[in-house]
């Protein structure tokens, strides 16, 4: 129900954000002067560029300027590009001798492969998930723009960490083994499950500044954190799970190359057929 003080709003006229362009511009760089040292491969640049990419759909016009003045919904998927989107496609973007060089081999090093072991990666992760929706967090980083910068950057952060267990390139942060990835995975799917029942099931809006923002496309304060709620716990559930199923799939092909004695259905219609 809308708000007689509340106008509807009209879609955000295009601007750009030139910190967004800065900051990953100079990545982009950066990882072009690396790369003269330790070459990627066309899918390696490829990928990173797509986490680079996804990071700057979620940063700029119109996702920034949606999350940020109109609707918490918008905000949800942002938080979930930073999180589960762009910190894979970054890992797998850079070789290995590449991000051996970034991390050097001092207190940098030590504190990311102590904080990215699976437990306390997937400690950290939640516990960043769960704050980042607290209401009185929320509220303050929508109100000062360096706190929000903050937060993004956290959330980053947390997805770096908790993303290396599964796609790490390095030998002394090595990936989890296939089964291990999926409970991981599974784990990671049913924690943010709480956070999203409170937004889907809530009956008022938990975020203040929410309700003081211009409605778009007629939703309510409410009926927006609910759609944010829906967002979380189904698509990016189903994201994780689908990431779960490739992770089996191509396990279960390495198994079978592996293991030649191991028969598949065609090969016994073929031995039947020989036997008569």
């Amino acid at each position: 129900m809308l708000s007689a003080s509340l106008p509807v709003a009209r879609f955000p006229a295009w601007h750009t954000h030139p910190d967004v362009w800065f900051l990953l511009g100079a990545l982009a760089l950066l990882y072009v002067r690396a790369a003269r040292v330790s070459p990627p491969s066309r899918r390696q640049a490829l990928t990173f560029a797509s986490g680079l990419f996804a990071l700057l759909v979620a940063s700029d016009w119109p996702v920034h300027d949606l999350a940020e003045g109109y609707l918490y919904s918008v905000h949800m998927v942002q938080h979930m590009v930073f999180t589960l989107v762009a910190p894979p496609l970054i890992i797998l973007g850079v070789p290995g001798p590449m991000l051996d060089r970034m991390l050097g081999h001092g207190g940098t090093r030590a504190v990311v492969r102590r904080l990215a072991r699976p437990v306390p990666a997937l400690i950290i992760f939640n516990a960043v998930m769960v704050a980042s929706h607290w209401p009185a967090w929320v509220d303050a980083t929508l109100r000062h723009h360096p706190l929000h910068f903050v937060a993004h950057a956290v959330l980053l952060g947390s997805g770096f960490l908790m993303w290396m267990s599964i796609v790490s390139p390095l030998e002394d942060m090595p990936q989890l083994h296939p089964l291990a990835k999926m409970m991981y995975l599974f784990l990671q799917s049913i924690l943010p499950t709480v956070p999203a029942s409170f937004l889907t099931l809530g009956s008022t809006p938990l975020y203040h500044f929410y309700e003081h923002v211009p409605r778009l496309w007629g939703l309510s304060a409410l009926t927006d954190q609910q759609i944010a709620g829906v967002i979380m716990k189904v698509i990016g559930g189903l994201y994780l799970w689908l990431i779960i199923v490739v992770v089996f799939f191509r396990w279960y092909a390495r198994e079978e190359d592996r293991d030649p004695d191991v028969l598949t259905w065609d090969q016994v219609e073929r031995e039947l057929k020989q036997l008569g």
